[in-house]
């Protein structure tokens, strides 16, 4: 049912395809008779579903990967994919509530863009796809960070649509600083509609089947899902974010 989940790692997939394109260089290592060309190094920031598909996608493609998130735990999951773990001294671990990273300090985040920002300079491709629910993007490149890698980097921000990882995309365009690429893609999963479509056809019937029984609507508000998908019943706003957006949980008539 989480049609987040389906779209995202679509949007994984897609990142890569995009910086492979748009990079002008190999990702594998090739060994040719005129010389051998080195893999593409590619850091993806974020490890959630995106950041994870991102990881496999280019770690298929032949890069040599690392993976980079707030929450340590997802450790496991890069390595498992063959990516390395950027480990950095800022943050050890900013896991908050659902398994999502809470949102960090000033104090840290300026100490890992610091980090962030020495270790984009040994990249060819940036992947980013942080996120925090219903909050603007975190920012993790600034643009002396850009301006610190090599002419004919990439950087794919996924986040571009609330507003960036980076401090120079835009969404919907391509802005081009120092021969780095910023790609600021927006509704990547419509590149691939017809697997979009399905995945997200089947989101909703799994949803139909749980709230519908006998051809008739039952709702077990004891279900987180049904619980959390709520937004108003019996006249009152009964989700907490959208009480919050309305200032409070007045009446709806």
């Amino acid at each position: 049912m989480d049609a987040l989940s389906s779209q995202a790692n679509l949007g994984g997939y897609m990142c890569v395809v995009i910086a492979a394109r748009d990079s002008g260089n190999l990702f594998p290592m090739m060994t040719t008779a005129a010389g051998t060309i080195a893999p593409a190094k590619v850091l993806v920031l974020g490890a959630g579903v995106a950041g994870l598909q991102a990881i496999a996608t280019a770690k298929r493609l032949g890069g040599v990967v690392t993976g980079f998130d707030v929450r340590s735990v997802v450790k496991e999951q890069v390595e498992s994919l063959g990516g390395r773990f950027l480990e950095v001294e800022a943050v050890k671990d900013a896991e908050g509530e659902g398994g999502y990273a809470r949102p960090l300090t000033e104090d840290e985040n300026a100490k890992l863009r610091e980090e962030l920002a020495e270790a984009a300079k040994r990249m060819d491709v940036i992947i980013s796809t942080a996120a925090i629910p219903g909050r603007p993007a975190p920012l993790l490149i600034t643009a002396d960070a850009v301006r610190g890698m090599a002419p004919g980097s990439v950087i794919v921000d996924m986040a571009a649509e609330t507003g960036g990882n980076c401090e120079l995309t835009k969404a919907g365009e391509t802005v081009v600083e120092g021969g780095v690429k910023v790609i600021g893609p927006v509704n990547l999963p419509s590149e691939m509609a017809n697997d979009a479509s399905a995945l997200y056809a089947k989101n909703l019937s799994n949803l139909l089947d749980l709230i519908v029984e006998d051809g008739k609507l039952n709702l077990n508000f004891e279900d987180e899902v049904v619980a959390g998908a709520c937004l108003t019943h019996n006249g009152e706003i009964v989700n907490e974010r959208a009480k919050e957006a309305a200032g409070g949980g007045c009446c709806w008539t």
